[in-house]
């Protein structure tokens, strides 16, 4: 008998992910011979810790075992070892939910056209189609906030930076504002 492919298991582990406000973001399969890997990556908007994690794992085990037993999927006679992770800060923005999940955070973004842009991410428009983009310029006591609005339609890539000092606070007041006022904020700042 084969292994279920990877979007039935997907299926059957969704609920139990997002009953604790997960949601699967990758979900693999992968096997040698009578032994199986099934790993999930979760993330939520409150990332998830250790105990969230341990948590989660005996939920996505039990519905494992639970929809075995009700002949909803069919592991056969293999065994299997079950990994839960989060996709950690590597892992590509390519949804919106990444995006707002990851707000206030150093990120690299490859545009469609070539170009590349460095900024830290700020507020979404309600449609979450586009966000603001912060950096800062000017001399390192006294930075000054600028930005610009982001089509995330353009944005082929797109990665957190990891940052090894504390971010200028001119880009975290202007990233943590909402978007329309941190539209307004960068109009005051062209003029």
């Amino acid at each position: 008998m084969a292994f279920p492919p990877a979007e039935a298991i997907a299926d059957v582990i969704r609920p139990a992910a997002a009953a604790r406000g997960l949601d699967i973001e990758d979900l693999k399969v992968t096997g040698a011979g009578r032994m199986s890997r099934v790993t999930v990556l979760v993330d939520g908007d409150d990332a998830p810790d250790l105990d969230a994690i341990e948590a989660v794992t005996r939920d996505i085990s039990a519905a494992l075992d639970e929809a075995e037993a009700a002949g909803e999927i069919d592991f056969g006679d293999k065994e299997y070892t079950l990994e839960v992770s989060t996709p950690g800060v590597s892992a590509p923005l390519t949804a919106p939910r990444h995006w707002r999940r990851n707000r206030n955070r150093l990120v690299r973004i490859r545009l469609g056209d070539g170009g590349q842009l460095v900024g830290r991410i700020g507020a979404f428009d309600e449609d979450g189609d586009r966000v603001i983009i912060v950096t800062s310029t000017g001399p390192k006591g006294r930075p000054k906030a600028t930005g610009a609005i982001l089509e995330l339609a353009m944005v082929t890539q797109a990665v957190v930076e990891i940052e090894f000092s504390k971010a200028p606070a001119v880009e975290l007041d202007l990233a943590g504002l909402d978007f329309d006022d941190a539209v307004t904020r960068l109009e005051e700042l062209d003029k």
